[in-house]
């Protein structure tokens, strides 16, 4: 019987991913051709010919990015609560080209600052329907088994856009100029994830959704947004989500000075940065296939421990290239796991009923967060020369944002098909 049971369930995982693989593949291209890893990837590489250009400051002209990434983690909520109502596609497949449309109008970057935040505004205010926010909950939609893993694939493209974006920034800004750089990447959600996702990309019908997401009659089953922030489990994750996000987003944006503080230079601190981005795509995959075996807060409360090893790795002046790439491997794994961890827990503890905006709420921190900390990091360096100081608060970060979540309890029962194993003995009962 236990035989049968498991290839039963093995059959329906093979069956989510011979439905859902288009979707899929069109989420993944959506992700890494939207607001979400583009802005990031590009304004590395422009800074210092804007910095020339209009003798700007570099904190004026990061400044810009952090505009953006609030705006789009404030309307969160309501992108995520159009797609709940609307649909993720029109949402989502609408966003994406405005967002290209807006991100192109930077090659008319004004020579006064506050044109140039208008644009990031702008950015903020039409893009963030084109992230994870909507995408996901198309994908939780199709998968449920295999969910961990797919939403992982899907996330792995922001990976995808670490690697091909800063190539074409750099070869477009050498050769036309730094405004050129941005309409040319424009193109990608124009030609390459738009036509893909309107050919490739829908919601499941009430059939083809897996056991375990509808009723008999066909509803999704799920929280409200009132009955979810009742609940103790969104405020825990709340708080988790702006620890890990304060502890990590300035790491991740000061890494290479970090680097160059222990004596390398830029060659290595771009290599180490490499490293990271390696621990992102790995996080993602293991982390996600990890959380369809297993008890998800189980598994996130050790992977977020090893930024915290990490952190103390990164400290001081030491010339000893190793502790630097392991350290920055394991703040890379543990950000690949974090983006899981939003997606995943909010559509096992709440549904999918009103996922959207639920994701859009848990995602506000983590925007803001990640927005506030590389200023909190460089406000560090400036007052007193290193980031050891916020690398140890940051270490502490990383353990309470984990073990939160260890108090989270058992998913809900009427998230889980009927033909579902039992969990592992020795979790905290259901609430």
């Amino acid at each position: 019987m236990a035989s049968e049971a498991h290839s039963g369930a093995a059959a329906a995982g093979r069956g989510e991913f011979r439905l859902g693989w288009k979707p899929l593949s069109a989420a993944l291209l959506g992700v890494a051709c939207g607001a979400s890893p583009i802005p990031f990837n590009v304004l590395p590489l422009v800074m210092g010919p804007i910095n020339a250009e209009f003798g700007w400051g570099f904190l004026e002209i990061s400044l810009g990015v952090t505009i953006f990434g609030i705006t789009a983690s404030l309307l969160a909520p309501v992108v995520g609560g159009l797609a709940d109502r609307h649909g993720v596609r029109p949402v989502a497949l609408t966003s994406l080209f405005l967002f290209a449309v807006a991100f192109s109008l930077f090659y008319f970057t004004p020579s006064n600052l506050t044109g140039y935040y208008l644009l990031w505004l702008l950015v903020g205010l039409i893009g963030i329907g084109s992230t994870p926010v909507t995408w996901s909950r198309a994908i939780n939609m199709w998968f449920f088994r295999n969910r961990g893993l797919a939403l992982g694939i899907m996330l792995l493209g922001t990976s995808l856009a670490g690697m091909v974006v800063p190539q074409i920034a750099g070869r477009v800004t050498e050769a036309y100029g730094w405004r050129m750089a941005f309409p040319a990447l424009a193109l990608l959600p124009l030609l390459v994830a738009l036509p893909i996702g309107l050919l490739m990309f829908r919601e499941p019908r009430p059939e083809e959704r897996p056991a375990g997401l509808s009723d008999s009659a066909g509803a999704v089953l799920g929280m409200t947004v009132k009955e979810t922030a009742r609940t103790y489990r969104f405020w825990v994750l709340l708080l988790s989500i702006a620890c890990i996000a304060l502890a990590y987003g300035g790491a991740h944006i000061h890494m290479a000075q970090i680097v160059q503080l222990h004596g390398f230079g830029v060659g290595t601190a771009a290599s180490v940065m490499g490293v990271v981005a390696l621990g992102i795509m790995s996080g993602r995959i293991i982390v996600g296939m990890l959380f369809d075996r297993f008890w998800a807060p189980a598994v996130a409360f050790p992977v977020l421990v090893l930024p915290a090893i990490a952190c103390f790795m990164l400290m001081g002046t030491s010339t000893a290239l190793m502790p630097l790439v392991i350290g920055g491997f394991m703040l890379g794994f543990a950000a690949g796991a974090e983006s899981d961890v939003i997606a995943y827990l909010a559509s096992r503890y709440f549904g999918m009923a009103h996922y959207g905006k639920i994701y859009g709420l848990l995602y506000m921190p983590f925007g803001i967060f990640s927005a506030i900390s590389p200023m909190v990091y460089g406000g560090v360096r400036d007052a007193t020369g290193s980031y050891d100081l916020m690398l140890m608060a940051a270490a502490g970060l990383f353990v309470m944002g984990g073990a939160l979540l260890l108090v989270l309890g058992r998913y809900p029962d009427w998230t889980r098909p009927a033909a579902a194993p039992a969990p592992a003995p020795g979790l905290p009962e259901a609430a």
